[in-house]
């Protein structure tokens, strides 16, 4: 076989997996190698070839490579757990801190020697690099095998599901589903560390974009906390997955749910504008920051009109007006223009008008000429009263950075984001991240016409842009608001697999879509008729009271 790997040429003599092709290769670090993708495919390593190819590797510090190891240790975890606590069913819930939170559901209490055990036995199945297995199976065997393995979080799902076929792997006669890739073999997979947080534990790896090494436990009360009260809720409405989710979608149900979670929503906004009504006037700067596709814009509309109700008149400032002139925007390691870098903004100038205005002062706001690259004078003048507050809306928000010169009393941080916790089994979590490149792909289709391939290229550079930019400072927020609906994709299910389907095997894109595409398929659809139009979910779909179509 002609392999072509990363732009080197091999000469394979006989049908070869993947890992043995890798292992004839100049490629230092291989086992930084955590699947590779061949006609816009991901391939496990496992996976044998006897055909011309061309492949490319997916490393460990790409998000794709860091989920697919991550997933991986998921699979190891599961399996320790199986063997130690039989009776207790792991639940791998929640991104927190630089790893992810589970429980033992059916046992009283961990102790830190439970936690011992269960670190040297995934040490032990590491080291004995046992090989990780890809089996497709019908659905009526794969349900048997759920059913003696005590996992029967998953089979009603799969019984509602209209599929003939499904993929577990296996790890030492252990069997289990996860709708991503999987290693080679368990040896792959020796950077990791569990953490003591009662009444569960966090599992931590190397992270996104970062070194090999795993970072320590950094503790996150507040986004913490918003996971709890997110919990919470779907304890009240009896929906912690997606199984209890469509059981309400089938009965016709959803209507009680859609008002719930968008008056639990309206009540958050509410006691926000309460907290800032109360510090007033001190709470003269309110910085809202947050993630893309985190609903800001719906947000900081929302939060104004309940400002007026609280007898205050807020402005609202747009931080792009104070972009320096397109030929002085920093460029990034590729030579690109950033406009996502702090230092794409005339801080001086920022500065100044925010100095400026809270100590009484007239100052005329500027206007940046976007089909120029320049930024004008606007002849719009601002002179604030005691009772009006300027709402910042931006991704730099909580970067201290960005109004340094204004006392720190004098501003409240919001932190914006969609924390979505509605798992769709105990070991299939769905990042929050996906949940906003779902919403992102709809919001660019809607108001761009951007197909999906589009928004998909330029998520990579999104996310790079979040992890330097936005959460490493989420922390220092006054307070969070979590965006998140717990009916939000079963609606946006009607607009995102329309578009992500038209993505074929010849774009790079594929293995995206579906990967999107399997995700969605758990979820049963809600019209979206009933969702309101004061919804942050119609900042994506469209016709938001919020924004002129």
């Amino acid at each position: 076989m002609n392999i072509n790997l990363d732009g080197e040429n091999l000469k394979i003599i006989e049908k070869s997996s993947i890992k043995e092709i890798i292992a004839e290769s100049k490629i230092k670090d291989q086992r930084d190698v955590m699947a590779v993708i061949i006609e816009n495919e991901v391939y496990d390593l496992n996976e044998e070839l006897d055909r011309d190819l061309e492949i490319k590797t997916v490393k460990i510090h790409s998000e794709l490579g860091n989920r697919i190891y991550r997933r991986s240790l998921y699979l190891v975890l599961a399996r320790a757990v199986y063997e130690l606590f039989p009776d207790s069913i792991l639940k791998i819930e929640i991104s927190i801190s630089n790893g992810i939170y589970c429980e033992l559901e059916n046992k009283s209490s961990l102790s830190k020697n439970d936690l011992n055990k269960i670190k040297n036995k995934m040490q032990e199945i590491i080291a004995a690099d046992y090989k990780i297995q890809k089996h497709r199976l019908k659905k009526s065997e794969v349900l048997e095998i759920i059913k003696n393995e005590n996992c029967s979080f998953r089979s009603e799902l799969i019984e509602q599901q209209d599929k003939d076929y499904y993929t577990l792997y296996e790890l030492d006669g252990y069997y289990d589903y996860f709708y991503y890739n999987m290693v080679p073999s368990t040896s792959y997979l020796k950077e990791f560390d569990l953490h003591l947080r009662i009444p569960g534990f966090v599992l931590l790896f190397p992270k996104f974009f970062s070194s090999k090494k795993v970072p320590k436990f950094i503790e996150q009360p507040k986004l913490a906390n918003i996971f709890l009260e997110y919990e919470r809720l779907g304890k009240i409405l009896g929906v912690n997955n997606v199984v209890e989710l469509n059981r309400l979608i089938e009965n016709k149900e959803y209507n009680e749910l859609i008002r719930i979670a968008e008056a639990l929503h309206e009540k958050k906004i509410a006691e926000i504008a309460d907290r800032i009504k109360s510090g007033m006037p001190r709470n003269k700067i309110i910085l809202i920051a947050g993630p893309t596709s985190s609903g800001k814009t719906t947000f900081t509309h929302r939060l104004s009109t309940q400002l007026k109700i609280n007898g205050l008149r807020p402005v609202q400032i747009s931080v792009d007006d104070y972009f320096v002139d397109r030929e002085n925007t920093p460029l990034d390691n590729n030579g690109e223009p950033d406009f996502e870098s702090i230092k794409a903004i005339n801080l001086d100038l920022f500065n100044e008008h925010l100095l400026k205005l809270i100590q009484g002062e007239t100052v005329e706001l500027p206007r940046f000429n976007f089909e120029k690259g320049i930024r004008e004078k606007s002849g719009k003048f601002l002179k604030l009263g005691d009772d009006q507050p300027i709402l910042i809306e931006g991704i730099h928000g909580l970067n201290d950075k960005m109004t340094e010169v204004i006392p720190q009393d004098l501003k409240f941080k919001i932190y914006i984001s969609a924390l979505t916790q509605l798992n769709i089994d105990c070991h299939n979590r769905i990042p929050t991240t996906d949940t906003r490149l779902i919403r992102r792909i709809v919001r660019d289709n809607q108001y761009r016409g951007l197909a999906a391939s589009e928004t998909l290229n330029l998520w990579k550079s999104v996310r790079r842009g979040e992890e330097k930019n936005i959460f490493p400072f989420q922390e220092n927020a006054d307070v969070m608001f979590n965006s998140a609906l717990i009916y939000e994709l079963s609606v946006l299910k009607n607009y995102v697999e329309p578009l992500l389907k038209q993505i074929d095997k010849t774009n790079k894109n594929y293995y995206q879509a579906q990967r999107l595409l399997e995700i969605l398929s758990n979820f049963k659809a809600i019209p979206d008729n009933e969702v309101p139009f004061t919804s942050i979910l119609r900042e994506f779909t469209g016709m938001s009271v919020f924004r002129e179509e």
